[in-house]
């Protein structure tokens, strides 16, 4: 029996190959689970004394906010893939690769842009930031100088459209010359055609009456007025 061999060639007694488990590492693990569950509990016991709803699930270990929100420096780009044709790349339900929007800090994947608007602008998001939901109070300073940037913009474009204005005018007037110009040259042309036909009619008008009489004295006839005197 000791010789036999088993399917990983060792002797059929032999159960080294086989995985072994730590048991006192589990047994911490599930101590420290054990451990969180109940101040989970102990959590949830002061937030119904508090008349608030309590937790389902573990907090996360967020980074604690130490910075006012901000303002998003680059554009979300929503309809950056909108009509393009996509390789799915992971066939999971999260990750980058998945079909729809991938948000990075949190590691979420959302199926419209709806919903992905709500995450980056949620608590959530942002305490993973580092931000809170707190927007800095601007100062008299920010403020005037806002408004002199605005002033200075909205100059800018109107100047700029009265600029647009003169030079399509001026593009106007010159197409409208430019027409005139082609219909007169048009009308000059004609005048000119039928003063060349009209001098061909004239010429040729002597040498058909001509024809005329000859034809009609070759016929016997002299003509058609009396003898009287």
């Amino acid at each position: 029996m000791s010789g036999k061999q088993g399917a990983y060639g060792a002797r059929a007694q032999d159960t080294d190959f086989r995985k072994k488990w730590d048991k006192e590492e589990y047994a911490e693990k599930a101590r420290k689970r054990d451990e969180e569950e109940k101040q989970r509990m102990r959590e949830n016991e002061e937030l119904q004394k508090q008349g608030k709803k309590p937790r389902r699930t573990k907090k996360e270990d967020l980074p604690k906010p130490t910075e006012l929100m901000k303002a998003r420096e680059t554009p979300l780009e929503l309809d950056k893939n909108l009509g393009k044709t996509i390789v799915v790349q992971n066939a999971g339900t999260r990750g980058p690769g998945v079909p729809g929007f991938y948000c990075e800090v949190c590691n979420r994947t959302y199926k419209d842009s709806s919903a992905y608007l709500d995450h980056i602008n949620g608590r959530a998001h942002l305490r993973a930031l580092g931000q809170t939901t707190r927007i800095e109070r601007s100062t008299l300073e920010q403020v005037r100088a806002r408004i002199a940037y605005l002033r200075e913009k909205t100059r800018e474009a109107s100047n700029a459209k009265s600029f647009d204005f003169e030079k399509r005018l001026a593009e106007v007037r010159e197409k409208e010359a430019a027409i005139r110009a082609e219909k007169k040259a048009a009308k000059k042309a004609l005048r000119e055609r039928a003063r060349v036909e009209l001098a061909k009619d004239t010429a040729a008008a002597p040498e058909a009456k001509q024809e005329d009489n000859d034809m009609m004295a070759m016929m016997g006839f002299a003509g058609f007025g009396t003898t009287k005197k």
